[in-house]
């Protein structure tokens, strides 16, 4: 009996001398790490999964394996924790990092660590078409080594421009935005600057414009195209202009800035304030800009709204995003209007002499507000409408310029929304197939994704969608065809206000 009893200790002594001997390689439980799947921006670093730590390990010192896979060295990378409710602190850091690399901690983790997240640095040249991926393999902390296992499995990260973000030239927000290539190649791209804070007109905010001539690679410095200034002797935080919608005439090459212009009544949206009438002294105005050379130069803002407006409505405006071009020649641009029981509709506004004149169409749907449109192949016009009922877009067709509609059979069905604003357009150099972004939710602004139909709009495959940002942000979004293989997007994304990214349309819809 005693040399069992001695046995047993022996085995209880060389289990503990063993378990606190072992070498690194000897691996104990994993080490868990989540990723997140968002754009990787040229400049800011952005944090792109954590680590998870099981309670009770020894925190003294160590490194972390992985493996960094893209075209070019990454700029930066690090390890990140928090100590406080505002504070954090980098306890791992390497430069110009590619293949395998060992990130050793600089020192002890802050007892009680159980989080660790890791960021990525891109530099502001990095190929915007590069695709990086991080393999996070294996995690060592106080002389034991842990392998790292993956919550999921996420794709190959994209890369990003962030075009705009808070405190860019002193402005405290941008959103709203809208993206079209000229004829030239020329993308242009308009969104409100919000100058005092995030929050929807009224207040002191302005159209601008950034524009690159290489496709998205660089971009020009912003310009404002649409500030109202003090007219009427008030100041600039009563006589703000925004949610901008562009269009491009292809014949003449000449572009269209739509936007709303809110005058007076100080600390109110211009939404619930806008009242019937026609003067800007009554109600909210549709307010039109044009450049002929290209997006360099831009006409002074004029109204339509006294030609247009039912006088009984309390308000009406552009939708969102962008307009289009008939092949025709008829200019179209997406609209609503609050009836005179202010009840919302999505309709539409059109020109068909060049924007000499302009008439709208019949509200297509009630309790609908910001809408997109694109021509069908059959020559009826589809318009994708915000539904404040929530759940799902709505989808109607008119083949009269609006004074008719018809819901569509994926009406309600088909695509899945928050209640937001979303982007669709056909693609020029393929008939029959339009693209379609939004948060790709019923509820939250999250996970913003593009989804492509080959059939006019008729069905919306699983197979054919791509998600570009499963973190929260303001969630519009517009999609342009930068050329026959690139669609371009600018959202309102998790990492800045608006992110620009390039989307080679083999990755949504596969080799063609």
């Amino acid at each position: 009996m005693l040399q069992k009893i001695k046995l047993i200790l022996s085995l209880v002594l060389f289990a503990a001398i063993w378990s606190n001997c072992q070498e690194p390689g000897q691996f104990q439980a994993p080490i868990g790490y989540e990723p997140v799947y968002v754009p990787i921006p040229r400049g800011p670093a952005v944090q792109v999964g954590t680590f998870v730590i099981p309670e009770g390990l020894n925190l003294s010192g160590g490194e972390v394996t992985m493996n960094v896979i893209a075209a070019s060295p990454l700029e930066k990378i690090r390890l990140v924790v928090k100590t406080g409710a505002n504070e954090s602190m980098t306890i791992a850091e390497d430069s110009l990092v590619l293949g395998k690399i060992h990130l050793r901690l600089r020192g002890d983790l802050p007892a009680g660590t159980t989080r660790i997240g890791l960021y990525l640095e891109a530099a502001g040249d990095h190929d915007l078409r590069d695709r990086p991926d991080i393999q996070p393999e294996s995690f060592t902390l106080g002389q034991q080594s842990f392998s790292v296992s993956h919550a999921r499995k996420v794709p190959a990260y994209r890369m990003a421009t962030a075009l705009r973000t808070f405190g860019d030239d002193g402005v405290a927000a941008y959103r709203i935005p809208g993206l079209v290539t000229t004829p030239r190649g020329t993308l242009l791209a308009v969104y409100d600057i919000r100058r005092n804070s995030s929050r929807d007109l009224q207040g002191d905010i302005d159209v601008g414009l950034s524009r690159s001539t290489d496709g998205g690679i660089t971009w020009e410095p912003m310009r404002v195209i649409m500030d109202m200034g003090e007219w009427g002797g008030r100041p600039q935080d009563e006589n703000g202009i925004g949610d901008p919608a562009v269009l491009v005439d292809p014949e003449t090459g000449h572009i269209w800035v739509a936007a709303l212009w809110g005058h007076g009544k100080p600390g109110q949206m211009v939404w619930g304030s806008s009242q019937p009438g026609v003067a800007p002294t009554e109600t909210g105005q549709f307010m039109v800009v044009t450049s002929e050379d290209d997006g360099l130069t831009w006409s002074s803002p004029r109204s339509l709204t006294p030609g247009v407006k039912n006088p009984e409505w309390f308000l009406f405006f552009n939708g969102p995003g962008k307009g289009i071009t008939l092949q025709d020649g008829t200019l179209v641009f997406p609209a609503q209007f609050k009836d005179k029981e202010q009840m919302p509709h999505s309709t539409l506004i059109y020109s068909k002499d060049k924007g000499l004149t302009w008439s709208v169409g019949t509200g297509a749907k009630s309790n609908t507000t910001e809408a997109q449109v694109v021509a069908l192949e059959d020559g009826s016009l589809m318009l994708n409408m915000r539904d404040n009922r929530g759940g799902s877009r709505s989808v109607a067709v008119t083949s009269d310029f609006g004074q008719t509609w018809k819901e569509h059979p994926t009406s309600r069905t088909a695509l899945p929304e928050p209640v937001c604003m979303a982007s669709l357009i056909d693609n020029p150099y393929r008939p029959s197939m339009l693209l379609f972004s939004n948060p790709a939710t019923d509820k939250g602004r999250y996970n913003i994704t593009i989804k492509a139909s080959l059939d006019d709009g008729n069905t919306w495959p699983t197979n054919l969608q791509l998600l570009l940002d499963e973190g929260k942000g303001w969630g519009y979004s517009c999609l342009t065809m930068i050329n026959e293989h690139e669609v371009g997007i600018l959202y309102e994304g998790s990492i800045a206000n608006l992110v620009f990214q390039i989307i080679p349309l083999k990755d949504l819809i596969g080799p063609q």
